[in-house]
């Protein structure tokens, strides 16, 4: 199980995509930069011992990111 204090984002928290990896398709990607602010809606393990953050965007749809692809929004 992944706990929210592993990493420095909370559920519910508004944040921005501020960089994106490769691991992503076209299209999403192009969704992502249109609007790139969402709601961290959970957590999962990636990478080992990394810690991907899981973003639900107005839309509907989520995917993970990488701590460090995001930015909160205040």
């Amino acid at each position: 199980m992944v706990y929210e204090s592993e990493v420095r984002m909370e559920i519910g928290q508004k944040v921005k995509v501020r960089r994106l990896r490769d691991r992503l398709e076209t299209g999403m990607i192009n969704k992502i930069k249109q609007n790139p602010v969402g709601t961290v809606c959970g957590f999962k393990p990636v990478d080992g011992q990394a810690i991907g953050v899981i973003v639900r965007f107005e839309q509907g749809w989520s995917t993970w990111f990488f701590e460090d692809e995001l930015e909160a929004v205040n």
